[in-house]
């Protein structure tokens, strides 16, 4: 196996690098639960798009750097940042899903007015995609959508739609042929979340915090070419943008991010006399967890490799978010415990650590695990494929002075 890039690589693996020493002081901090970017935020994002390390291969004509692709400098782009501990470009639904998605399928128009300012974090977007009833089976869905006088009218419900209450733009799945098989009768409009007819409530989850929304319909009007694809092609259009979504969640990069940031943790907590880290129990765990992101680097390569041969990802893609949720969570769960009877407090106590962001993720990754296909179904499928189903997460074992807080935090999760 050769993981050497050759000399072309490693001098813009040096160009990169001397770009973070230069200019990574600029980088936004502490946007992990922001809905909408800060100003920090977006004057990094257009920083990082002038040098070619975000949007790289989209079209300048569509606000982005214009490079040809080169999968191997996009590979060294975001180990280079997650080397450095710096965070790389915006990732949201708009950017990360529905961009990619009108540059495959959209009209030229729906390019021009949407990619750039939505690369740029000018708009943030929110995706209509479950309903109550039409989850998992997403096609079941009943928000409807009729014509009259060159506007679709739409009524209906959506839920769990994360940003909706920040967002200025909505890609949503409404039923327009009503007489068609369910997975047929499917569009895809884009349109304002400021039109009139829509109402958003928050729903606050365990975390604490209103993550998503329920999105009401009544009678709201949208002009029939804010339609992305044909109508009664919804379904495929859908699919493309839930293609990125998962590729989005299941970031192998993000996930040693992670690992790193639970290792420099447990070299500062204190467990008893000792450090979380001398703890032998703790220790195996977080070698174990080492272990499986080491796995998921090298499943990361090979998925590399397919695309440089041009041979599909196959099972190897299908995995991804699977595990790298799963993964993720029992991170958390580990830093949890490494913090000992600490590990419990979270939303403004005193002796909080880290802002609660530990126990924010714990809660807030069993969501992931659900969202973008849940790992029950995704596991079927691959059991259906003939490859061996992934271990079910197993609750972390726990003793010494960790013991108790895994449960603890448990018991509050389920008065949440």
């Amino acid at each position: 196996m050769d993981l050497d890039y050759g000399p072309e690589y490693d001098a813009f693996r040096q160009e990169m690098r001397l770009f973070l020493k230069l200019h990574g002081h600029r980088a936004p901090t502490g946007q992990a639960r922001a809905a909408r970017p800060s100003a920090e935020a977006v004057e990094w994002q257009k920083l990082l798009i002038e040098h070619g390390y975000t949007a790289r291969t989209i079209p300048r004509d569509y606000g982005g750097y214009g490079s040809e692709p080169d999968i191997l400098k996009s590979r060294i782009i975001a180990e280079e940042f997650s080397r450095a501990g710096i965070p790389g470009g915006l990732a949201n639904q708009g950017i990360s899903m529905l961009v990619p998605t009108l540059l495959e399928l959209g009209t030229e128009e729906q390019k021009r007015q949407w990619v750039e300012p939505t690369l740029k974090g000018e708009v943030v977007w929110c995706q209509g995609y479950s309903e109550p009833g039409a989850g998992s089976d997403l096609a079941s869905l009943k928000t409807s959508a009729r014509i009259e006088s060159g506007e679709f009218v739409i009524n209906g419900q959506k839920i769990w739609t994360s940003t909706a209450k920040q967002a200025d733009m909505i890609f949503c799945l409404v039923r327009t042929e009503h007489d068609a098989p369910k997975h047929g009768g499917i569009s895809y409009l884009i349109f304002s979340m400021d039109t009139p007819g829509i109402e958003v409530r928050p729903l606050k989850t365990m975390t604490g915090h209103a993550e998503f929304n329920e999105t009401f319909f009544s009678e709201v009007r949208v002009p029939v070419g804010q339609i992305v694809g044909e109508r009664g092609q919804g379904w495929f259009v859908a699919n493309a943008t839930l293609g990125h979504e998962r590729g989005m969640l299941g970031d192998p990069d993000a996930l040693e991010n992670r690992f790193q940031a639970l290792v420099r943790l447990m070299k500062e907590e204190r467990i008893g006399m000792g450090r979380a880290i001398d703890n032998s129990v703790l220790r195996d765990r977080l070698g174990a967890l080492q272990a499986e992101v080491a796995a998921m680097k090298c499943n990361g390569m090979r998925i590399l490799s397919n695309s440089l041969k041009g041979e599909p990802g196959g099972m190897a893609k299908l995995i991804v978010k699977l595990q790298s949720c799963e993964l993720a969570h029992q991170i958390s769960a580990l830093a949890i415990d490494a913090m000992g009877e600490m590990g419990i407090l979270y939303s403004g106590s005193a002796r909080e650590r880290m802002r609660g962001t530990w126990q924010w993720n714990y809660m807030f990754q069993l969501g992931l695990i659900i969202g973008g296909g849940t790992a029950q179904i995704q596991k079927n499928i691959i059991a259906e494929r003939g490859l061996d189903m992934p271990r079910e997460p197993k609750l972390p074992k726990i003793s010494g002075a960790a013991k108790g807080t895994a449960d603890m935090l448990r018991q509050k999760q389920g008065s949440a």
